[in-house]
């Protein structure tokens, strides 16, 4: 069996004389989250919709679960899970009513969709509002019930679009939490987000998608790493230590008044022991240090140039 849950070559989409994607490749390895990251009209969900067989490629081949997406579209629908960016909930039924609904949508059998909307209503902590219409759910409960109809065919796969869009903290943490827990299980996930902070807790790699082009893929420390700013900065009980440390490492900024130095640095664990090695051979009191790498923000602003995605 394959190690890709997920397999992208030359994939192209255009609309007309607008080119979408522009011969992107991708690699998702199976029980991994992987995060596509763009700003809005980079080609995110245009990307998802192919990988979901909703439209067709222009150009390009795909897999997912291990079966090519033009060629066996029906396989491919029976081993994904879709969660957009709206929910899809019906609001005149009732939670248990939308899950029996996508029971019967996924032909499993009475019995068997009622024990599937009883587990999945346990896991999703909606026990209390089953039997309640969904138009009086949170938007929290609306998301995590939309996930959870996503989950009765037991899929392989999980394209999530933006699923926190409008979420508040606790939800949204409380959907990361659900997120994991999935994965654990052997789940993949294929998020795309608008919240950089999603994408750094949640993902094992990230793409960046920039005008229909990936410009870089790496987990998020490896993407930081790419971009100048990162840095040390120590701490001195006194002027003299200062003035010893810039003297010892011969680079940085001082600054008198704050009793700091911020020495550049690019993050690896063996060049802060260099410079830790330097500052103590010259026996120089450290009170405390910092060290301070590029964010994501960062990374997104210096690979594409265009306004950054919304980080909260």
């Amino acid at each position: 069996m394959t190690t890709s849950a997920i397999t992208a070559t030359g994939l192209r989409k255009s609309f007309g004389d607008h080119v979408v994607l522009d011969g992107i490749d991708l690699d998702v390895p199976r029980g991994t989250v992987f995060s596509l990251l763009g700003a809005n009209g980079a080609g995110k969900t245009t990307t998802v919709k192919i990988l979901s067989t909703l439209i067709g490629a222009t150009g390009g081949t795909a897999t997912v679960a291990g079966h090519d997406v033009a060629a066996n579209p029906d396989a491919v629908r029976a081993s994904i899970g879709v969660t957009g960016q709206f929910s899809a909930v019906d609001n005149l039924l009732n939670g248990h009513e939308n899950l029996m609904l996508m029971a019967d949508l996924h032909h499993l059998g009475r019995a068997e969709g009622r024990r599937r909307a009883a587990e999945l209503l346990e896991q999703f902590d909606l026990v209390d509002a089953a039997r309640k219409p969904v138009s009086t759910y949170s938007g929290g409960m609306r998301r995590r019930l939309d996930l959870a109809m996503t989950l009765v065919g037991s899929p392989q796969v999980i394209f999530l679009d933006e699923p926190t869009t409008g979420l508040d903290p606790r939800s949204r943490r409380g959907m990361w939490q659900i997120v994991r827990e999935l994965v654990a299980g052997g789940v993949t996930i294929f998020l795309t987000t608008q919240y950089l902070e999603e994408a750094d807790e949640l993902a094992d790699r990230i793409a960046v998608l920039d005008q229909g082009k990936i410009v870089a893929q790496g987990t998020a420390d490896e993407l930081k790493r790419r971009i100048p700013g990162g840095h040390v900065e120590l701490r001195f009980a006194d002027a003299r230590d200062l003035a010893s440390a810039a003297e010892a490492l011969g680079q940085g900024t001082g600054d008198t008044d704050a009793l700091t130095l911020r020495v550049p640095h690019d993050g690896s664990l063996k060049s802060l022991k260099a410079l830790l090695d330097r500052v103590d051979g010259r026996a120089i009191e450290v009170e405390s240090l910092s060290v301070h790498t590029p964010d994501l923000d960062d990374v997104f602003l210096a690979l594409t140039g265009n306004e950054k995605v919304t980080a909260r």
